[in-house]
């Protein structure tokens, strides 16, 4: 099974990469903006409850998902590429086993422990 969610997250992550390629920005923007979602883990500087939400909410594909689809809705490129860049990177990291965060543990994800 987990082979079978890295190739799934692999796939997506494809996607992510076909769905900028169609997008009217320099290729050198997708690898400088992919690592930006990051930021949701700031909230772990005040504890792990709000650090879980503000990294899930940066992590969250269906959030991602309509970011970019409003942005396509209302025809702007900013908020598509704000979608792509957060699909992503969510799929980029969960390829890696970063999931989405649990609330008592940075390294408690919906995928199981990180570094087991």
């Amino acid at each position: 099974m987990k082979t079978t969610l890295k190739i799934e997250e692999l796939a997506q992550f494809i996607l992510g990469v076909f769905l900028f390629s169609q997008l009217d920005y320099a290729w050198w923007w997708f690898p400088a903006l992919l690592l930006t979602p990051d930021i949701g883990m700031i909230g772990y500087l005040i504890n792990t409850k709000i650090g879980a939400f503000t990294y899930n909410v940066f992590h969250h594909k269906a959030l991602a998902i309509a970011i970019g689809l409003l942005g396509y809705y209302l025809n702007n490129p900013l908020l598509i590429l704000i979608g792509v860049i957060l699909f992503s990177h969510a799929s980029f990291d969960r390829f890696f086993g970063y999931g989405l965060k649990y609330s008592d543990s940075f390294k408690n994800t919906h995928l199981g422990s990180i570094g087991k």
